[in-house]
């Protein structure tokens, strides 16, 4: 069973970037697709993007295309997501999740495996 770890979160100004991990020590890190879903203070938790377990399929949410990168390096098992163009509503705590399905992951419901989160603030 993998369990995730993530890091990378902090405060930044508007305009600049992050650049989250989430890591994945022992387990079978490379038979899951990833995602990265953000929850911001009484918001429902949303997916912003997902790779399959080869990183030949990528989703991107309309509001961070262009902005957001995920790419995975399964050699060290672990996921990241680049944040450049930081926006004050990105503001949230980001979670990483795991899944043997890619399409569970893009549609962000009953994922296999959470991480704990890691908090992403952007000030104005």
């Amino acid at each position: 069973q993998v369990h995730l770890v993530e890091s990378g979160g902090g405060l930044v100004q508007a305009g600049g970037s992050l650049r989250l991990s989430c890591a994945a020590p022992g387990g079978t890190f490379s038979l899951y697709a990833m995602g990265w879903f953000p929850q911001a203070p009484g918001k429902e938790r949303e997916i912003v993007a997902a790779i399959s377990w080869s990183g030949g399929h990528t989703y991107y949410a309309d509001s961070v295309k262009g902005r957001f990168t995920i790419s995975r390096d399964n050699a060290k098992n672990t996921v990241y997501l680049q944040m450049n163009s930081l926006k004050p509503e990105d503001t949230a705590v980001y979670y990483c999740a795991a899944d043997k399905e890619y399409t569970i992951v893009v549609a962000g419901y009953h994922l296999e495996i959470w991480g704990q989160g890691t908090l992403v603030t952007v000030s104005a």
